[in-house]
């Protein structure tokens, strides 16, 4: 077995839930799994629950509150007791409680709203997930956000401080955003960032036309264009660990693999200088 690294989460998102892709995770030393509670037709808390909980304890167990069944199919809110009870539900599903509990895309009630509206709307719901983190009904709490500009809009300044903030990371991200994050998580005084999907959602035809190899020291030629851009990603924006979604113990090996390669940092300033030259001019 590899030594453990938390620095490659394993995320749920789209995935089968089979246990045997839990115990490879676990043997290439993969101890940290994200999922949601809308994952697998919001039966991914119980699926992980039945088919794994003798595996569940040893990972680190992240999960999302914030959509929820509804007549239409999935609404989202930020109600504060609703999202109590989805956290307190999730603990009762897991058969544990989680280490993070995140908010999940809180953009999509922000949507349309007053300034006004959006802090008192957000500040609600950040509050109920720090309550329930003081509860004990998980250690840390935080917002997973896939466009997180209008939370800037809410003035976080004194809202309470997330322990982790997701975002999306990588060469896909855009420089408005990535310069938003580092305002965002200066401001809001953030404890850690996360990454997640890398790739794009998918791996597309982008990595046979972009090498990212050059931004690792040395170019490391034995890696692939994929690894490569799985290992920048944790520096667009700076991340202490990456969510990366997958089915395959295969794929999820050479991440692994990936994660002992050395980052040029020059070259990644470098990178984020040119994009914002091509943004001025």
């Amino acid at each position: 077995m590899h030594g453990a690294d938390p620095r490659l989460v394993l995320g749920l998102h789209r995935s089968r839930h089979d246990r045997g892709l839990l115990t490879a995770a676990l043997d290439l030393g993969v101890t940290a799994l994200d999922t949601a509670a809308p994952y697998l037709g919001f039966r991914s808390h119980t699926t992980l629950s039945e088919t794994a909980a003798d595996l569940l304890p040893k990972f680190t167990l992240s999960t999302k509150v914030g959509f929820f069944p509804g007549a239409g199919g999935v609404e989202h809110s930020l109600d504060p007791g609703r999202l109590r009870l989805a956290v307190e539900e999730a603990a009762q599903e897991l058969g544990r409680e989680p280490d993070t509990v995140l908010l999940h895309n809180p953009e999509r009630s922000l949507t349309g709203l007053s300034l006004a509206d959006d802090h008192a709307l957000f500040g609600g719901a950040c509050a109920a997930l720090a309550e329930a983190a003081r509860d004990g009904l998980c250690q840390d709490w935080g917002v997973a956000s896939w466009d997180p500009r209008l939370l800037s809009r809410a003035r976080v300044e004194d809202l309470p401080s997330p322990d982790v903030l997701m975002v999306r990371a990588g060469f896909l991200v855009g420089i408005d955003l990535l310069d938003l994050v580092a305002v965002l998580r200066e401001v809001w005084k953030v404890g850690e960032t996360w990454g997640m999907s890398p790739f794009g959602g998918g791996h597309g035809k982008v990595w046979e036309e972009f090498d990212p190899r050059p931004f690792l020291r040395p170019h490391h030629g034995d890696l692939s264009r994929i690894q490569a851009a799985f290992r920048t990603s944790f520096h667009l924006p700076s991340a202490t660990a990456v969510a990366v979604g997958t089915d395959a113990s295969g794929h999820l090996a050479e991440l692994v693999q990936a994660l002992s390669a050395e980052v040029d940092t020059d070259a990644v300033s470098q990178y984020l200088h040119a994009l914002h030259s091509r943004r001025q001019n």
